[in-house]
Order: structure tokens, then C-alpha cells, then sequence
């Protein structure tokens, strides 16, 4: 499992990489996947990492490369 980018966010996402993995392997390669189960960990995960990114004031940049990046994006998209 990959370390997350928050110390304090660790456990929850090795709880999600665990449970995507399991599920992944057991149900969704084998056609037996109607939802994913492991969601709530993630929008777990997705959360605590939120929190910590904007603690940082990691999320500021994060939103103006996003934003940067929509020109570029539709430029791109253009072309195919």
C-alpha cells in the first residue's frame, strides 16, 4: 500500500486500499460487482485528506491548477 500524502489520514486509506483491492479482485474482475462497497471509505479517506490539504493551504493550489489547466483541457479536447 502507497503512504498517503497526510500522516494523519493513513489509517483510513489503508483501510480503503485494502477493501478496493478485495473488491476489485473478487468482484470486479469477475463480473460480480453491481456497486462499489468499499465508497464509504473512500468519501472517508476523501474527506480526512481534504481537511489536511486546506490545513496546508495545499487546496488553494490545487484549485487554481485546476483552473489553469481548463483551457488547456479544451484545447485538447478540440483536436480530437
Amino acid at each position: 500500500m502507497s503512504a498517503s500524502a497526510a500522516p494523519e489520514c493513513i489509517e483510513v486509506k489503508e483501510r480503503y486500499d485494502s477493501c478496493f483491492l478485495k473488491w476489485y479482485s473478487e468482484k470486479f474482475l469477475r463480473g460480480n460487482a453491481t456497486t462499489d462497497e468499499c465508497e464509504p471509505l473512500f468519501k472517508s479517506y476523501q474527506a480526512c485528506l481534504s481537511v489536511a490539504l486546506k490545513d496546508r493551504g495545499i487546496d488553494k493550489l490545487i484549485d487554481e491548477a485546476r483552473e489553469s489547466s481548463k483551457e488547456t483541457d479544451a484545447e485538447f479536447l478540440r483536436r480530437t
